[in-house]
Parts: C-alpha cells; sequence; structure tokens
C-alpha cells in the first residue's frame, strides 16, 4: 500500500465498521480451529499486519498467545511495534519470504495482503511452511476482478480474487479442510455504487472516518452477516473472499 493508506489505516482500524467485521470474522475461525488450550501459550503469525490493530484485537481474547507479525513497509511495522509493544514480534518482510522457520506457528492469518503480491502461490506455500501439522490459516482478499476500483489503485492491489480461484490457490499449496465464503455481501450494491458510479477524483480508498451514522447501519449489516456465519452459512456474494484451511497433520492448537 502507499505509505498514506498506513497513516490512515492507523487512525481508522480499531473503529471502522470494515475493520471490526474484518477481525470478528478472523476471531471466529481461530476460536473454532486454533483457541489454546488453558496454560498453553502457542505462536500466532499476522502475515501483513499493517498497523498492528488484529493482533490488538485477538490479544484482547488471548492474551496468552505469543504474537508475531510482518510486513513489507517500514512505516507498518514502525507502527505497529508502537501499538503492540515490545513482546509483540515485529519484522520487516515480505509474505512469499516469511523470516521464520519451519512449523513454528499454530495459526497464521493473512488480511487483505496476498491480494497485493504479484506470486500468491509462493505466499500460500510459505504460510504452509511455517504452520506445524494440523495449523490452520485464514486468508482475506478482495473478490471479483470487475470490481477493480480507484481502492484498488490506491492500495496497490495486483489482483481481485473469486472464491474457485482462492481455494486453488490453498490446494495447491498442500491445504486441506478448505471453505470459502463471501461476506461484505450485504453492503454490496453501495459498495459498488460508489465505486463505479458516484466515484470522483478526490477518491483515494476507502478506508476513512464514516460519519456515525453510516457506520451504525453497515455495522448492524454486519451484525446480521456475522450471524449467519455462526450458523455455519455462507455467502454466495460479496466484496471480499474469506477462506480457511488446514496443514494436513496431527496436532493444530497447542
Amino acid at each position: 500500500m502507499n505509505a498514506d493508506e498506513y497513516i490512515k489505516l492507523a487512525e481508522v482500524e480499531d473503529r471502522m465498521w470494515y475493520f471490526r467485521s474484518l477481525h470478528a470474522h478472523v476471531a471466529r475461525e481461530f476460536a473454532a480451529a486454533a483457541a489454546p488450550a488453558p496454560g498453553a501459550a502457542p505462536r500466532w503469525l499476522d502475515a501483513g499486519c499493517g498497523t498492528g490493530g488484529l493482533i490488538l484485537r485477538l490479544r484482547e481474547q488471548w492474551p496468552q498467545v505469543k504474537y508475531a507479525g510482518i510486513d513489507f513497509m517500514p512505516l507498518a511495522c514502525e507502527l505497529a511495534q508502537k501499538r503492540c509493544g515490545a513482546d509483540t514480534e515485529i519484522r520487516e518482510a515480505s509474505i512469499t519470504a516469511l523470516p521464520f522457520g519451519d512449523g513454528v506457528f499454530e495459526a497464521v492469518v493473512s488480511a487483505d495482503v496476498v491480494c497485493q503480491v504479484s506470486d500468491p502461490e509462493n505466499a500460500l506455500r510459505e504460510f504452509f511452511r511455517v504452520l506445524r501439522p494440523g495449523g490452520c490459516v485464514v486468508i482475506n482478499v478482495p473478490a471479483y476482478m470487475w470490481m477493480w476500483s480507484y481502492h484498488d489503485d490506491s492500495c496497490q492491489t495486483k489482483h481481485r480474487y473469486t472464491r474457485p480461484e482462492m481455494a486453488r490457490l490453498l490446494q495447491a499449496a498442500g491445504f486441506a479442510d478448505i471453505r470459502t465464503t463471501h461476506w461484505n455481501a450485504l453492503p454490496f450494491p453501495a459498495v459498488w455504487a460508489k465505486r463505479k458510479l458516484f466515484r470522483t477524483a478526490a477518491d483515494t480508498s476507502d478506508v476513512k472516518p464514516y460519519p456515525v451514522w453510516v457506520d451504525a447501519i453497515f455495522g448492524g449489516l454486519m451484525k446480521i452477516e456475522h450471524a449467519w456465519c455462526r450458523l455455519g452459512g455462507r455467502w454466495a456474494w460479496g466484496t471480499s473472499v474469506f477462506a480457511t484451511a488446514r496443514k494436513p497433520g496431527p496436532g493444530g492448537a497447542a
């Protein structure tokens, strides 16, 4: 992403409806697949941690986990380290060349980052490599190339995905138990209209503060979406593709 986007991210990540919902999706999947046993202290990696908001959100629920994060941008690493504290390992690196040994993490999450590299196959192989047998991966990417807009230009997106595309990438990397869904489904018409019909020359990205009433409406729609997902439902459309998978083998959460 552009440096300006990281600054905006640090300002709104903890309160904007989109990130609250994205982080809740990740936390739900980690609770199902990677929640540590009492007394355990597993390692979780945020591959493309940005300014550290997801790590902070997960730490609220699982303070015993040892968190690590990487990001390609020095500014992001600086902001994440400052926000997350010295007990969080933050490194400057690419998701295509993770600076960790084999099989050292119980869980890996990569939120809106795989879409920013030109070799996603290598990124997923790296996620597979650093996971322990039985470990889980959670990935979020933007959906549909026909939804390309100013938002992607500003965020330096290289590709927007379909569910089958993401499932094939995970399978090719060696993952099993692959599940995919769309989300941000109910606001989809409004997002499409803003990006395709009502864009302006001043638009950069949609990461920004919103009026309280707008945030409340979108937040309410997200609660409906999450309720459906908690019941085991999936969304057939939406602005994002959300995927989970597991590295074959015994073990998993510590």
